[in-house]
């Protein structure tokens, strides 16, 4: 558990150590107190709870240099910030990263029994559910926000693994108004075991090592 400004500050140290090729790419697995983050791209109205109510509630706001709008993070969700040198990894290609990045937690998520799918113009990872009609909004259980630095990617990644998702309600997550946000635990229901964030951080580590290592 790390509150979200110290993050930002080691994320940061973390992208100029790789910039000097004083440190190697990373993946930061953390988690954060509640904290509403606001991204380049983020209007002001997806933030549906007054000033009040959030300062009742103990949740921060801040704004950061990474694409996307307004995402929610707490308990019970990983965060994974990514610090990767894409020059380094061939030619750059921002695009191709993020939809690596989908493709990981993917793996990671079939691994730990929830089939996904992606969506185009949609960036994240939703449930895929055959059995649902697809005229249903689409379950959200992973959101993607990357900036870059002279090539060096940072902020990355929130898998929600057991999160209160009312805290969802407070925002209009992604920009997204037909999302409905989701949790490994909602999915798997009585299925999940008892140690299923140690084996969601075990899965997406794996999966992240097969892709980029």
């Amino acid at each position: 558990m790390v509150p979200y400004a110290a993050a930002l500050d080691l994320q940061n140290a973390c992208v100029e150590a790789r910039r000097r090729g004083a440190a190697p790419d990373r993946l930061l697995l953390l988690e954060h107190p509640p904290v509403i983050t606001l991204g380049r791209n983020a209007k002001a109205g997806n933030v549906l709870a007054s000033p009040e109510d959030l300062a009742a509630g103990g949740i921060e706001v801040f704004e950061i240099a990474r694409g996307g709008d307004v995402t929610y993070h707490a308990p019970g969700q990983l965060v994974g910030y990514l610090i990767v040198d894409l020059a380094a990894r061939g030619e750059p290609d921002v695009h191709a990263f993020l939809r690596g990045v989908e493709n990981a937690l993917g793996r990671a998520l079939h691994t730990l029994g929830v089939p996904t799918r992606t969506l185009a113009g949609m960036t994240g990872v939703y449930v895929d559910d055959s059995s649902a009609l697809r005229a249903d909004p689409p379950r959200k259980i992973a959101s993607i926000g990357i900036g870059v630095r002279h090539w060096v990617t940072f902020h990355g990644f929130a898998l929600n693994i057991d999160i209160d998702l009312s805290g969802f309600e407070r925002i209009v997550p992604c920009g997204l108004e037909r999302v409905v946000m989701t949790s490994i635990a909602a999915e798997l229901g009585s299925r999940a075991p008892g140690d299923l964030p140690k084996r969601t951080r075990a899965a997406v580590r794996d999966a992240f090592a097969r892709l980029w290592c």
